[in-house]
């Protein structure tokens, strides 16, 4: 190579020379910028490259929804509530003389069932027996001295009267006649209290119940007072249940005034509970109304009635109405005429529904809800026969926005 080249080619050999070099001083800073650099062309040299796409407008179709022909009917109302089963009638058997147990029946376990009247217990009889003698003996002895108390007073009533004899002598004979009277008195009142406690030593049941709790047993003294079982009655069962204030009105509740007795019919009411797995039902009757309501609920209670709850009834694998039993209630209330009967998937919001119009456009119509049950809603007001109610979900409800029907039914269902 000549001179001239040599000379040529110095200067660029020193530029990049010079390069290198400041790469080596400052790589912190020149190496990103130029990582940089390269990536923007390379990036812009792909949305050049880029193909052309066409755009156009969103679609929005139209929603296609369930519709129901309103139709006015003549609806019975119910009201839903809950309650537990309780006796009639619960007591303690209570002890009413002392002493030790001789006899305990065979009934006198928990659960078992006695009829009225039936003994229980017997208590140690002989003390009460021989208190019975002495008071026979009282007696007797009280009457013998009243019989000669009446002779002696008749005698100086006879000796008064022919003047044989002083007032002083009537007077104690008289005397003497009212105070044995009273020791004959006194003796009866003795026997009859003997021969009440003699009865007592026979606990007997004074209704037809089941045993809840036994307290005593065979040989153990009991004292005047103890309680010896608890027990309820089996003739019928009750169950409070509790009604909202305001659907108090949906049914004809007994409600009693001072001095009379409500004449409303007994509502009838249906009782459901699971047992063993299956759910069973008992018919009964609301047969009174508490005497005031609840200050924090605002609910009244009804009570609810079902004869022979014990018995087997009609259906033969159906459990007793038992004491402490859940049950699930459902009152039938009044009858009500113009109701719109709807599923509760027509309700938008607390009070309104969708109804389509002639253009086939929804509106929001707000209603009159009279009632909400657990799968329909009744409407008291708001619709018109052959109104077309919408019953499908929708994600976005706007007033006046076109819809499709894709099925229309004569009528709403019935309940």
């Amino acid at each position: 190579m000549s001179q001239e080249d040599r000379t040529r080619t110095t200067p660029s050999k020193l530029r990049g020379a010079a390069v290198v070099d400041t790469l080596k001083r400052y790589p912190k800073v020149l190496l990103p910028v130029l990582v940089l650099t390269v990536g923007l062309l390379i990036g812009g040299g792909m949305v050049m490259a880029r193909p052309s796409v066409a755009t156009r407008a969103p679609s929005n179709p139209t929603p296609m929804v369930n519709v129901l022909h309103a139709k006015p009917e003549s609806v019975h109302l119910k009201i839903q509530t809950q309650g537990t089963v309780a006796p009639r009638t619960e007591s303690d058997l209570i002890a009413e003389v002392s002493g030790r147990i001789t006899w305990v029946s065979t009934s006198l376990a928990s659960g078992g069932f006695i009829e009225k009247d039936a003994p229980l217990i017997e208590i140690d009889k002989r003390d009460y027996e021989v208190a019975m003698t002495r008071a026979k003996a009282a007696l007797s002895r009280a009457e013998s001295q009243l019989a000669l108390a009446k002779r002696a007073a008749e005698r100086q009533r006879a000796l008064s009267e022919r003047g044989v004899t002083s007032p002083v002598a009537l007077d104690d004979a008289e005397n003497t006649l009212l105070v044995m009277d009273a020791n004959r008195l006194e003796a009866e009142a003795s026997l009859t209290q003997a021969q009440h406690d003699l009865q007592r030593t026979t606990v007997k049941a004074p209704f037809a119940g089941r045993i809840r709790n036994k307290h005593v047993d065979v040989g153990q003294f009991v004292n005047r007072g103890n309680p010896v079982a608890r027990i309820y009655a089996v003739d019928y069962a009750e169950v409070r249940l509790p009604i909202p204030d305001e659907a108090a009105a949906f049914v004809d509740l007994p409600i009693d005034y001072r001095g009379e007795r409500g004449e409303a019919s007994l509502p009838a009411v249906v009782l459901t509970a699971e047992f063993g797995g299956e759910r069973f039902s008992w018919n009964g009757r609301i047969v009174r109304t508490e005497g005031e309501l609840d200050p924090r609920t605002r609910m009244i209670h009804a009570v609810a009635r079902v004869e022979d709850p014990y018995g087997r009834g009609e259906d033969p694998d159906r459990p007793p109405f038992a004491v402490g039993l859940f049950v699930e209630a459902e009152i039938e209330g009044k009858l009500v005429d113009g109701i719109y009967s709807l599923p509760r998937s027509a309700l938008r919001g607390s009070d309104r529904v969708l109804v389509v119009d002639p253009e086939n456009r929804a509106r929001l119509r707000p209603v009159t809800l009279l009632q909400r049950l657990p799968d329909r809603v009744l409407i008291a007001s708001g619709l018109e026969p052959g109104d077309r109610v919408v019953t499908s979900p929708l994600a976005l409800t706007v007033d006046g926005m076109p819809v499709q029907v894709s099925s229309t039914r004569a009528r709403a269902e019935t309940p």
